[in-house]
């Protein structure tokens, strides 16, 4: 009785056939023009469209344009000859002219497994070269009704098919159908862990995944580490300044995780926090061997509850042997920790536990390069109204640390030890005097990511100020009168102590190469964070589904 009834609801699903194409009525929908699309938007708002995410629409395109250059299926020779192969079957067996064309210039598979209006998909089509099909999902039908009528109404309908089915029912059926994607966007409303699964399965090799998070109250949150945990498999930076990056961190961890199972692993190409929500671009592959490293890949991190400071602990180790013939290779163990004790070692706060949480670098430089090249030389603020913005945030993931797992505000730690905040300029000249590297961020403003050990960090800070700081005036249940009375106990005096590289006698203000560095970036005339918001600010809610 039950398979009867399951059998109704999904023949329901599969034969759903949209309302014949017919003279569409402009004057009954709203228009909203936006890149190459204009999608006629129902005035009775029974289909989710928020204008605010229009960078992450330009941003999408742009990214999917670098992918295909880089790694799409005619990348390399030996994809490129097999698809040319099967163009050449295509074309005897089929001797329309329209069709061969196709075949000879479009390869490109994309599914949007979450559409609404259909505006991103009629973007794709619009503005990504050698797109096939493109497959724009949702489980509304006044969703689909809007995709197939937004596709014709943008002449597109060659390229973009509406379809009616869940998301995950549409992927794994095509799993089994042997029908995979070269790129797969993930965007949905809140949490993306229900879709990831699927879509892993149903990928094609080397494909790029587009996943969106918006649920930061639960990722980047102080609120829901339960949620965070049941969701993600790890907790975030609770109560911690890094959280929206320890929520990029998580997220990637999911994929990782899930990607793990079918021997297949995921490397960042793009990772960012963007407003309120974020946006990680990800490329696929199976490697069993790379499978191994996922263990020494992930991390927990112990953070203050007090002063912020933390310290970061791998779940595994790689270590290289040499074989009886003279082979290296490697040997996978576990972790020897932890690296801290019960107590904060410089104001004797609470250690807080987060993660565990992917370890390694969040962008590939190449990647961001030839997402920036094509920004800049093949798109106009006309059809790209976010495209300063894409330069200015793509600068910064750039120029960002890849060893350095999150960052530190000096301002923060300027309002702990009670000094005045000091040029981010001196900061970054002190601590590369130490031999340290630094970085902004594109996550916070006014922010450095640095490999510099935490007791680097506070003795920086605490000379940064010229003025001889009286601690007797100070408040001796304070964290910042805790980290400076104790100075002499967890500072080392000379680089070999306390197994430290750290030589306080080399510290300086001049600047330097890091310092200039970070100068010339600051003063490019860039669009780097967010600007005033307009009135649709924010995440909406959800569509009416009555």
């Amino acid at each position: 009785m039950i398979r009867a009834a399951f059998t109704k609801i999904k023949s329901k699903i599969n034969t759903y056939i949209p309302p014949q194409q017919a003279q569409i009525n402009v004057e009954d929908y709203n228009i909203v023009k936006e890149g190459s699309a204009e999608i006629l938007f129902s005035k009775k708002e029974t289909v989710f469209y928020n204008p605010v995410q229009q960078f992450n629409r330009d941003l999408s395109v742009t990214c999917i344009k670098a992918w295909d250059n880089l790694y799409g299926p005619r990348s390399n020779n030996k994809t490129q000859k097999k698809i040319q192969h099967m163009d050449k079957r295509r074309k005897l067996n089929n001797s329309s002219a329209k069709n061969a064309r196709s075949d000879n210039d479009s390869y490109l598979n994309i599914l949007e497994a979450l559409s609404a209006t259909g505006l991103r998909a009629i973007r794709y089509a619009n503005e990504i070269p050698h797109i096939k099909e493109i497959v724009a999902n949702d489980l509304l039908p006044a969703a689909v009704e809007s995709i197939n009528r937004n596709a014709q109404y943008n002449n597109v309908e060659d390229k973009v098919t509406g379809n009616l089915d869940d998301a995950n029912v549409l992927m794994y059926r095509n799993k089994a159908q042997g029908t995979k994607y070269h790129v797969i966007d993930l965007d949905p409303y809140g949490t993306v862990t229900p879709f990831v699964d699927a879509a892993l399965q149903s990928i094609e090799e080397d494909g790029l995944m587009l996943v969106t998070c918006t649920d930061l109250s639960v990722l980047a949150g102080n609120g829901y580490p339960e949620k965070c945990f049941a969701l993600y498999g790890g907790v975030n930076l609770v109560s911690h300044e890094a959280t929206h990056e320890s929520a990029l961190r998580l997220v990637i961890n999911l994929l990782n995780q899930s990607a793990a199972k079918y021997k297949k692993v995921v490397e960042p190409l793009l990772c960012l926090s963007i407003d309120f929500y974020v946006r990680v671009f990800v490329k696929v592959r199976t490697s069993p061997i790379e499978v191994k490293q996922l263990q020494s890949n992930t991390m927990v991190t112990y953070h203050c509850s007090q002063c912020g400071s933390l310290e970061n602990q791998h779940l595994g180790r790689m270590l290289e042997r040499e074989g009886k013939n003279g082979k290296k290779y490697i040997k996978y163990a576990v972790a020897q920790g932890p690296p801290v004790d019960t107590k904060c070692k410089f104001c004797q706060g609470t250690y807080h536990v987060a993660g565990p949480m992917y370890a390694g670098p969040l962008h590939n430089k190449k990647f961001i390069e030839e997402v920036l090249r094509i920004n800049n030389d093949e798109h106009i603020d006309e059809i790209y109204g976010t495209r300063k913005r894409i330069e200015g945030m793509l600068t910064l993931a750039q120029n960002e640390l890849d060893d350095a797992p999150f960052y530190f505000s000096p301002n923060k730690i300027s309002s702990i030890i009670k000094l005045q905040v000091p040029p981010l300029k001196k900061v970054v000249a002190g601590l590369g005097s130490l031999g340290y590297d630094c970085s902004l961020t594109h996550a916070k403003p006014s922010s450095l990511k640095t490999n510099a050990p935490w007791e680097a960090v506070w003795y920086v800070l605490s000379k940064c100020d010229d003025t001889n700081k009286d601690i007797s005036k100070m408040n001796p249940n304070t964290a910042g009168y805790k980290i400076l009375s104790t100075i002499d106990e967890w500072l080392p005096k000379t680089p070999n102590e306390k197994n430290s590289n750290l030589d306080i006698t080399k510290l300086t203000f001049e600047p330097n190469e890091q310092s200039e560095h970070l100068e010339k970036l600051r003063k490019l005339k860039i669009v780097r964070y967010q600007e005033n918001p307009t009135k649709n600010w924010g995440p909406k809610a959800r569509p009416n589904l009555s």
